[in-house]
């Protein structure tokens, strides 16, 4: 008697709905269709019904096929041409005819797996056959593809299968100057994705007005997560050198590429820093001008004065004022703002005079002072 798994049962033409005369192409055909149509995914209301026949279609094809590749080799043979057939070589060697024995126990092994297999993502989607074995010589191997390399990964993610594709015919033919026959190498999926940059980090760098004005160099600590040789992640800290110029404004950003934190499968974020301006306990800056509040006594406001006037950055400078001041009363000192980034000049300082009125008047100092201005007026 023949090796019983040899002899595909009459029920796997009737799963696939095919009669016993059927071509390969006409198993992949309906195959394919059976495959998209009991699909578990696509079937959720009777999904155990389902996998069954799922199960049922992928043997069923698995021994078809088997058996239609076996007629092939037989036909080419014994000379017949109406299959396609591959290159006969002639054997040369008792250790070819070993390897020919080598592909039968593998197919022996094919038809008893009934299942694909089903990888995760994760991994790369191979051939589940057992891998064959080459001899020195020229060596033949099974041709028959099985049904894991039909399915292309799911788009939603999943680990079943989806749709078959095209059957690879072109397995018959030869692929090497020396005939021997082989099947395509096993399909890798590659799992390779691009590594994005996610969105940067940014952060605030507080400088005084003395520092915006004349320039400095800042030093910034930072500790950051980095992903190190071994794929553990660790703490690593860098110094950051930022170097202030004149004439910088509140919003001005600096970008440290690659200095944010690491995580896998992306790549490290950008830092970011913001320049803000500390509030001064005298000076306001508007634009590349300075503001400074005076205040002066009434009298003085009345009778002229001299006013001493800080500068930014330390010293300043007296500034005698003969005209009344009157509330609102300005005064623009030229050269003692901000510097200008773009040609190095300086804006204006500008001084906004206020005026202090006595709190408490006597009857004798009104009546002086209703007689001295209406002698004004």
């Amino acid at each position: 008697m023949g090796d019983h798994s040899r002899s595909p049962t009459p029920n796997f033409y009737g799963i696939l709905g095919i009669p016993k005369s059927a071509s390969l192409a006409d198993i992949c055909k309906a195959y394919k269709s059976l495959v998209m149509k009991w699909h578990p995914d696509r079937n959720p209301s009777n999904k155990a019904e389902a996998e069954a026949k799922f199960s049922s279609i992928n043997e069923a094809y698995r021994a078809l096929s088997i058996k239609k590749r076996e007629e092939v080799k037989n036909n080419a043979c014994n000379g017949d041409h109406h299959e396609p057939k591959t290159p006969k070589k002639k054997k040369s060697s008792n250790r070819e005819k070993d390897d020919d024995d080598d592909d039968n126990d593998e197919d022996r092994k094919e038809f008893q797996i009934s299942n694909p297999t089903l990888l995760s993502r994760t991994t790369s989607r191979i051939s589940p056959l057992p891998s064959p074995t080459f001899s020195n010589s020229s060596s033949r191997r099974s041709t028959t593809p099985p049904p894991m390399d039909f399915f292309p990964k799911t788009p939603s993610g999943g680990n079943t299968p989806t749709t078959p594709s095209t059957p690879r015919d072109s397995t018959f033919g030869s692929l090497s100057k020396a005939g021997s026959r082989r099947c395509p190498t096993p399909i890798f999926f590659s799992q390779s994705v691009v590594r994005r940059k996610p969105q940067p980090v940014e952060k605030k760098l507080e400088c005084t007005l003395e520092e915006l004005c004349h320039g400095c160099v800042k030093k910034i600590k930072i500790t950051r997560d980095a992903i190190s040789s071994s794929g553990l992640i660790v703490q690593e800290e860098e110094i950051l050198m930022i170097k202030i110029k004149p004439g910088w404004k509140k919003g001005t950003k600096i970008t440290f590429e690659g200095k944010g934190d690491e995580r896998p499968g992306t790549l490290p974020a950008d830092i970011i820093f913001c320049i803000d301006e500390k509030r001064h306990p005298l000076f306001k800056r508007e634009g590349d001008d300075l503001e400074l509040g005076v205040e002066v006594p009434l009298v003085q406001a009345l009778t002229g004065c001299t006013v001493p006037v800080p500068l930014l950055g330390g010293g300043q400078i007296n500034l005698s004022i003969d005209d009344i001041i009157y509330p609102g009363y300005e005064k623009i000192i030229p050269g003692q703002g901000m510097p200008m980034s773009k040609d190095g000049k300086r804006g204006d300082l500008k001084l906004k005079f206020l005026v202090e009125f006595p709190a408490e008047l006597s009857d004798d100092q009104r009546s002086e002072v209703v007689s001295i201005l209406e002698e004004c007026s």
